[in-house]
């Protein structure tokens, strides 16, 4: 399959309280401080070599200031910006010289709703390390999900312009389809879109080695008393486990393992309802999914993104 991305790289964030924000995610999420100055920090996985997975910025309001895509090639960050372009995409900036930790060559553009997303080629490879058994530390960052007011316009954007190929999808006999799964490379889903009444971020999910693993970070977290709000269980999409939490901004993170890599030859997408306990949560360990539970990721508004024109 030709895609032109290849992989998830990075969720950056503003933060209004970045000093709590960024303890957080070192000294409870165990990410790693990479670069940091004052009011940014650039964090990274133990186990990933990209140069950072989570940025955080110090700003008066909460939002996603953008998401990062990979690619293999600068010739693919060329031809991905000249079909934006030629598409009628919004772009940012043109393809240059990255200035972020690890350059690179790269640029930037507005989704449908206005979202900041980035697709690069040739960034510096991280000196990670493989994480060892019993080693509660984020591998990477596994996918992001975001809300939307459209997803069916949204995910058809991705799908035109991205080349994002749609994994499954969930729904509610009640309030019909309300969750899709695209993928950019055979893992089930490096991106997902749920249905909000507002764009907002739904999650940063993480991956950790191990079920061993998944459940010791998944009780760090309980024993430092971080607000749960769902899991740990195992969903039917994707085959993967979940713990979700409240980060100190409201940010729901989730931690995660053995999301499901699929055969794109012969997979075909199914339709879920998630009403049914099995396709919620396989185990039957997590606490029930509810709409008081669901509206906890709803999170607040992006303020700032703009609705373009469809193309």
């Amino acid at each position: 399959m030709d895609r032109l991305i290849t992989h998830l790289r990075h969720v950056d964030l503003a933060v209004p309280d970045f000093d709590t924000q960024l303890a957080f995610y070192r000294d409870l999420w165990k990410l790693s401080p990479e670069t940091t100055d004052t009011g940014i920090a650039f964090l990274a996985a133990e186990g990933s070599p990209e140069q950072y997975q989570v940025r955080l910025r110090a700003d008066a309001e909460k939002r996603v200031d953008l998401i990062a895509f990979g690619a293999e090639t600068p010739a693919d960050v060329d031809a991905l910006a000249e079909k934006l372009g030629r598409d009628g995409v919004t772009l940012v900036s043109t393809p240059d010289k990255m200035q972020t930790p690890g350059g690179g060559y790269g640029f930037r553009f507005f989704d449908l709703e206005g979202r900041t997303i980035e697709v690069s080629a040739d960034v510096e490879v991280r000196a990670h390390r493989r994480v060892e058994e019993g080693e509660s530390v984020p591998v990477k960052l596994s996918h992001v999900v975001i809300n939307s007011p459209q997803p069916e316009a949204l995910v058809a954007w991705y799908d035109r312009h991205l080349d994002f190929t749609l994994s499954d999808t969930l729904f509610s006999p009640h309030m019909g389809e309300m969750m899709w799964f695209l993928r950019c490379n055979p893992q089930h889903h490096s991106l997902a879109i749920a249905r909000c009444p507002h764009v907002s971020l739904h999650h940063a999910s993480f991956e950790l080695r191990g079920i061993d693993e998944y459940m010791r970070g998944t009780g760090r977290l309980l024993r430092a008393g971080v607000e749960k709000v769902w899991g740990p269980g195992r969903h039917m999409a994707g085959n993967n486990t979940f713990s979700y939490f409240l980060d100190p901004q409201g940010n729901t993170v989730e931690y995660t393992t053995e999301l499901e890599c699929l055969d794109e030859d012969t997979w075909h997408p199914s339709l879920y309802d998630f009403t049914n306990p099995e396709v919620s949560d396989r185990w039957g360990t997590a606490n029930p999914m509810s709409e008081f539970v669901a509206k906890k990721s709803f999170n607040d508004p992006d303020r700032g993104v703009f609705v373009a024109p469809p193309v």
